[in-house]
């Protein structure tokens, strides 16, 4: 299986991924201030993560990952979460990602094996790959999260003067 359809397949069970996200947001002892958050809302923008994964990984470095997340990270203060149960959502999102492309992008490519010698080594580095990039994005994501979440904060401080 390559890379491409293991995030064919994200995108298409993002339903049920985002389930499992949000079920442990909102239920993990350190992401407690993701009980504040309206559960469609939440579902919402996970959901929105998974759907479109191809076109984040794609190009994480674009303005519309800036926009999107600063967004997020400015909510998130307006909401009153801590930031640092912010970067560990998108710690566990980034997990539950890992472990899905871990456990479905290997299981056909095991049988591959009798084609030849070079496929199960070439389709691993694929994988590698798409490894590598969702971790990229979700660099890029948890920074841009923070620049929101910062100017917001800086706003909110200006406005208290």
């Amino acid at each position: 299986m390559t890379s491409a359809h293991v995030i064919e397949l994200i995108e298409i069970h993002a339903d049920r991924l985002t389930n499992e996200v949000a079920r442990n947001l909102v239920g993990h002892a350190r992401t407690t201030g993701f009980r504040r958050v309206r559960a469609d809302e939440l579902e919402q923008r996970i959901f929105q993560i998974l759907h479109e994964l191809g076109t984040w990984i794609g190009s994480p470095k674009s303005e519309r990952v800036q926009a999107e997340f600063s967004d997020w990270g400015r909510r998130r203060f307006e909401e009153g979460i801590p930031l640092s149960e912010i970067v560990y959502a998108v710690l566990l999102l980034k997990g539950t990602l890992r472990r899905y492309i871990r456990d479905n992008g290997l299981v056909e490519e095991s049988m591959s094996r009798v084609y030849g010698d070079e496929v199960l080594p070439v389709h691993l580095h694929g994988l590698m790959e798409l490894n590598s990039q969702v971790n990229e994005f979700f660099d890029e994501a948890i920074y841009h999260l923070c620049a929101g979440y910062e100017t917001a904060a800086k706003q909110a401080a200006l406005a208290d003067r």
